[in-house]
């Protein structure tokens, strides 16, 4: 089965993320990707961590023999990211502080089973360790 993607932003993540959660169980390993919003004039992202890493976690991803979903979610444009009260960095589960942030989201317990933060996210080898914990 091809990887299941499905984008979000921080206004429509509620809804998206309780689906998300109520689809996880379904497969093999389930992925959240904070990352950052894509310039509109550009159609790239703003941030250069995130245009490193994505490449690698889909080409990891898609390559699993699992079945797997990725809930992408776009924390929107480097100001309101800047922002100390964005409500990714304040949430008590996700608690970000940098994107790309990968996340492997453990659906027996709806909770995180493990991260790997921005300065990590484009490591092949972190991401197959991630793989390989699910």
């Amino acid at each position: 089965m091809p990887m299941k993607v499905v984008d979000s932003t921080v206004s429509s993540f509620g809804g998206m993320f309780e689906k998300f959660r109520s689809d996880a169980p379904n497969y093999k390993a389930s992925f959240i990707l904070f990352l950052a919003d894509k310039d509109p004039s550009t159609y790239l992202s703003w941030c250069p961590d995130c245009v490193r890493a994505e490449p690698v976690i889909y080409k990891k991803l898609e390559a699993s023999p699992e079945d797997v979903t990725l809930l992408r979610a776009y924390v929107g444009d480097r100001p309101t990211w800047r922002n100390p009260q964005h409500p990714w960095r304040l949430d008590s589960t996700f608690k970000l502080t940098g994107v790309p942030t990968l996340l492997l989201w453990d659906s027996n317990n709806q909770a995180i089973k493990a991260r790997l933060e921005d300065h990590e996210a484009h490591l092949e080898h972190k991401i197959d360790a991630l793989l390989s914990s699910k």
